[in-house]
């Protein structure tokens, strides 16, 4: 059984050796890395998992960004650790942390990823939204916390300063 509780920062380190085992290397030279810089993550929304052992099995994090004037927020990374996947971890760690963006009044959630895979949570893509190159438009989703919350959003994602 997995505990989901708010990342602190002395779980930072063991996060990022989580990220680095689940991801290529060189996953910071990602795009959506550039979005990231120097930019403090949503820390409310940072979440980790742990077992009655205090393992950490899995992670997920937000950063805001604006495509226009429009606030949303950035997921990713989200990682479970391999022993863990196909547990039902993955989804676990979505589901709460956008419940938990929706009632601290988020309206949207954007990443870059599977459609099939985060299309259960409500992910679709964004036909009018580009992350920056080289991010193949096709991977950028997103999930709208209240109704209607994508309606006449388009452009570039940026950086939120």
């Amino acid at each position: 059984m997995f505990q989901l509780t708010k990342e602190t920062p002395g779980d930072w380190w063991e996060v990022e050796a989580l990220y680095d085992l689940c991801f290529a290397p060189g996953r910071e030279a990602l795009s959506s890395y550039r979005l990231r810089d120097g930019v403090p993550s949503v820390a409310a929304l940072n979440l980790v998992a742990r077992d009655d052992t205090d393992t950490l099995g899995g992670a997920i994090r937000y950063w805001p960004v604006r495509i226009g004037a429009a606030r949303s927020l950035l997921l990713g990374p989200v990682a479970v650790h391999p022993t863990h996947q196909g547990e039902g971890l993955g989804a676990l760690l979505i589901e709460a942390s956008l419940e938990t963006a929706a009632a601290q009044g988020w309206e949207r959630v954007l990443l870059v990823g599977d459609a099939p895979y985060y299309g259960r949570f409500g992910f679709a893509r964004l036909d009018h939204v580009a992350m920056p190159p080289p991010t193949n438009p096709e991977r950028v989703l997103g999930h709208a916390l209240r109704p209607g919350a994508w309606d006449g959003i388009a452009g570039d994602v940026v950086r939120s300063d």
